[in-house]
């Protein structure tokens, strides 16, 4: 083989960063879409229309990638059941938090917190070594996030409700990703992710019947919010995924997830007008600080 040229290993230094931004940007932005959308129809009905959607997209790429299938109905089962913690209680306790007041930063800022809870739950239920920076991260980020949500609260911006959905939405998600880590390890996303949006079109459209009254006023936001959280949000999300697990960079999109708090905080006051305290700001920047604790490798903290 050629050795790179310097030319060759500039484009593929671009990519290797490229890639896991847009992924983080996407993640970051689908809490914007959602609170649009949820002003124009009930959460779990904007669910239900957006799997369903995404559920035929899914299958069409699958199927062009030449995506591996799952070789056991166990493995059907386990991807349900991811499904139902990533999809339907993550998605759908967030969407519900933000149908009842609370702003997009303050859910986005809540759940961010899933890597520090999975890294000190994954001690006992995996077997990890939790270190002492950890803990110090977690400690931080809980200060960070009672910090945001008293002044929420306090300024009206939200209800205790709203908020405990955020907190089942973060609780959704890190037993979701605990679960992957124990019984989906070779997962692939494409076919994995088709089989959790299957499962979570079906669960909501049950839940969006039952619950709900089905009213959906179809106007221009609402389309655009269901079409961007449908294929950006999902399917080119997954693709990304998919594209950083083959080459390795996985790990860098795990170590840029401290920057969604504010970068969607960012977006939030741009787009729907939401303003922070500086108190709040002060517990935004604790919640960086202990994602960041949690995510970065040692070696960043260590460099003198």
């Amino acid at each position: 083989r050629y050795p790179m040229s310097q030319s060759d290993s500039e484009r593929s230094l671009g990519v290797s960063v490229a890639i896991p931004t847009l992924f983080v940007l996407l993640w970051s932005s689908g809490f914007i879409a959602a609170k649009t959308g949820v002003q124009y129809s009930g959460p779990l009905t904007f669910l239900a229309l957006r799997f369903a959607l995404v559920t035929f997209l899914m299958l069409g790429v699958a199927l062009a990638m030449r995506a591996p299938w799952p070789r056991t109905w166990g493995e059907v089962g386990h991807y349900a059941v991811l499904g139902l913690l990533m999809q339907v209680v993550y998605f759908g306790a967030a969407w519900i938090s933000m149908s009842n007041g609370v702003g997009a930063g303050t859910a986005a800022l809540i759940v961010s917190m899933q890597p520090i809870l999975t890294a000190v739950v994954a001690g006992p239920v995996l077997g990890e070594v939790v270190g002492r920076r950890q803990w110090v991260g977690l400690a931080i980020g809980f200060v960070g996030v009672g910090l945001v949500v008293e002044q929420k609260l306090v300024h009206g911006l939200g209800t205790p409700m709203g908020i405990t959905w955020s907190f089942i939405s973060l609780l959704g998600i890190t037993v979701g990703t605990l679960y992957q880590k124990r019984k989906c390890p070779n997962m692939d996303p494409r076919t994995g992710g088709l089989v959790q949006f299957i499962t979570a079109a079906a669960i909501l459209t049950v839940l969006a019947l039952l619950f709900e009254e089905g009213d959906i006023e179809w106007t221009g936001e609402f389309i655009a919010a269901l079409f961007y959280v449908a294929v950006f949000l999902s399917l080119i999300s997954i693709t990304l995924l998919t594209v950083m697990i083959k080459r390795g960079q996985a790990s860098r999109m795990t170590s840029l997830f401290f920057l969604v708090p504010p970068i969607t905080a960012v977006m939030a006051w741009a787009i729907l007008g939401e303003t922070m305290t500086w108190m709040a700001i002060g517990g935004l920047a604790c919640v960086v600080l202990g994602v960041a604790l949690v995510v970065l490798p040692p070696s960043v903290w260590m460099r003198k």
